[in-house]
Formats: C-alpha cells, sequence, structure tokens
C-alpha cells in the first residue's frame, strides 16, 4: 500500500501513456501535457492504452520515484470518468487509493463527512454557517 502526506497533490493524465518512457519521459509529459513541475513532490499518474499497468511518479526531495503496477487481471478504471476537459485531472487521496486497489468508482460512493463550510448551534440550537 502507498501512504503519502495530506499535503501531496495528485494529478493523473487523461490520455493513456506510451509505457516505454521512464522516468525523463514522464517528466517530459508533465511539463509538456500536464503542465505540472515533476520536482513539486506531487504525484503524477499515468495509465497505458489498455489500462492494465499503471505508473505513478514522485519526487521525493533526492531523485524520482516511479512506482508501476501490472495487473494479473482486469483494468484500472479510466482516469477519464474524474473529469472532462482537462489534460490532467487532479485526484483525491480516496479515490487514488480506490483506483489502485480496482475498485470500480462509478458504482461506489464515497461519503463527505465534513463539508467545506463548518456548521456550528447558535444559542438558540439553530445552525449557522462558519461565518455567522
Amino acid at each position: 500500500m502507498l501512504t503519502l502526506s495530506s499535503s501531496v497533490r495528485v494529478f493523473g493524465a487523461r490520455d493513456p501513456v506510451d509505457f516505454r518512457k521512464s522516468h525523463d519521459g514522464l517528466s517530459g509529459v508533465v511539463v509538456s501535457t500536464l503542465e505540472g513541475d515533476p520536482m513539486s513532490g506531487h504525484v503524477f499518474v499515468f495509465v497505458n492504452k489498455r489500462r492494465d499497468r499503471i505508473k505513478l511518479l514522485v519526487w521525493d526531495g533526492t531523485g524520482l520515484w516511479l512506482h508501476y503496477k501490472r495487473l494479473a487481471r482486469g483494468t484500472f478504471e479510466p482516469i477519464t470518468h474524474f473529469a472532462v476537459d482537462a489534460p490532467g485531472i487532479e485526484v483525491d487521496m480516496a479515490r487514488l487509493q480506490m483506483l489502485l486497489q480496482g475498485i470500480d468508482m462509478r458504482r461506489s460512493k464515497i461519503r463527505i463527512h465534513f463539508g467545506s463550510r463548518r456548521r456550528r448551534r447558535d444559542g438558540g440550537g439553530r445552525a449557522v454557517g462558519a461565518d455567522g
């Protein structure tokens, strides 16, 4: 299992990548297609055309790590399910773990336990927004 800091962002390439590319080739894809910095410390996710292989490119401060997984059976979820128009899609940690485990995200639901706005109760028991 891959464990990452909560401050790390994950970006997936929407289109399949030639898997003959290694560290330097995938770094070029990050710069040219995803318009990112391969040395930012973020994770960049690539799948092949058949979607039975996945590569994760990560900078750890001293060098590039290339994580590679080949499925024995089945395929990875298409990253295009996350967004339509962008060449690179930001993926949250929960979805990355589900992608790596082979979970069909179209049929699963991630429950949101905490919204972007915190709610609190006023003196009368009524819910009010974070702004008051």
